[in-house]
């Protein structure tokens, strides 16, 4: 990628929050707090209890994503800034590594409240987890065998997550029904100002 090409990471972008968004509207998954009539995805007949999994084992995925491509990027650039990465990328894992006891916690808590034992509401925690690795090693090999794909690669991750912290994180966007228009309106104006920062340097 040339300095002052925006188009990698744009596209990249894009795509990471588009599939992101694809499989949001095909999962079936239940938002925390919310009532069952109000799953998303394709209609089920799934118990609570998996739709909530499913919904944290969705929103996962980006985030081993982001952890592999950051690791499969040190192969492909000089030792200094392979350093640089290798630090950002064990600091991002951490991170994320943390950030996953809550959020075990807020899988195993509603299911043990709606009765489920507590080593099998533990065990549902465990598993919604369990995607980050196979995600992580995924992101990694496909930047190891195509290193044109890196900087797509990365931005894939960036949409990805981006699409997830919008959807979760920012609880006034989401209502009145407006939630896609809201999501999408971000990963829009944050990849307008990406090109803008790269292109104009």
């Amino acid at each position: 990628m040339s300095d002052g090409d925006w188009r990698p990471a744009a596209i990249g972008f894009l795509a990471g929050g588009f599939c992101l968004y694809v499989m949001d509207k095909i999962l079936p998954h239940l938002h925390l707090g919310l009532d069952v009539s109000q799953a998303e995805g394709i209609k089920t007949s799934w118990q609570r209890s998996i739709l909530l999994v499913s919904a944290i084992t969705l929103h996962n995925i980006p985030e081993g994503l982001a952890v592999g491509v950051a690791f499969g990027a040190v192969a492909h650039v000089d030792p200094a800034m392979a350093r640089h990465l290798t630090v950002g990328g064990i600091a991002l894992a951490i991170g994320i590594g943390i950030q996953n006891f809550p959020e075990g916690l807020a899988v195993a808590m509603p299911l043990r409240r709606e009765g489920m034992g507590r080593w099998k509401a533990f065990m549902y925690g465990q598993a919604s987890g369990m995607v980050e690795p196979m995600a992580g090693v995924l992101g990694a090999w496909l930047v190891l065998m195509m290193t044109p794909l890196l900087p797509y690669a990365l931005a894939f991750a960036a949409g990805a997550m981006i699409f997830v912290v919008v959807e979760e994180l920012i609880p006034e966007s989401q209502r009145n029904g407006y939630s896609d228009f809201a999501t999408l309106g971000a990963l829009g104006g944050f990849t307008i100002m990406m090109i803008l920062d790269v292109a104009l340097g």
